[in-house]
């Protein structure tokens, strides 16, 4: 059981930044997820995405949001998402632009999981950040983003 009494941080914080994106690239960053009428309490026990049991207990002054650090350690964090995880759906249209579509999620370091022969995309920001990195492939039509963009 992991406790956590604090907030450290926010994700998007430079001074959290570079290690954050260390432990990203290291596979060591767990995800806590929780509904949004959940973000006003300040005690509840919940599960990271990979199994880690938390109990939170907030001081009242304090108050969770979207991309709250919970945990910073040297070999890993815990930051917490709201809501369920968002999956954007990309469908290359050939050997070739999945090969082009992998090497740009991997160097990414972006979570993926694979169904019917489409890329699924876990989504930490806005949808528009990733199709930005992707626009060539896009514009090019040789990786389709089909209507449903959650799976």
């Amino acid at each position: 059981m992991q406790n956590i009494t604090r907030i450290l941080g926010h994700c998007d914080d430079p001074r959290m930044a570079a290690h954050l994106h260390k432990l990203a690239h290291d596979g060591a960053i767990e995800y806590l997820h929780i509904a949004p009428p959940d973000i006003g309490r300040h005690r509840f026990r919940a599960v990271t995405d990979c199994g880690t049991e938390c109990a939170i207990a907030l001081p009242r002054d304090q108050h969770l949001g979207d991309g709250c650090v919970l945990l910073l350690e040297t070999d890993r964090a815990i930051v917490l998402r709201l809501g369920q995880q968002r999956w954007l759906r990309l469908r290359p249209l050939d050997s070739a632009a999945a090969l082009e579509l992998g090497f740009h999620a991997g160097n990414l370091h972006w979570k993926v999981r694979f169904e019917a022969g489409d890329l699924l995309v876990a989504q930490d920001g806005p949808l528009e950040n990733y199709l930005a990195r992707l626009a060539p492939l896009l514009d090019a039509a040789r990786v389709l983003v089909p209507e449903e963009r959650e799976a």
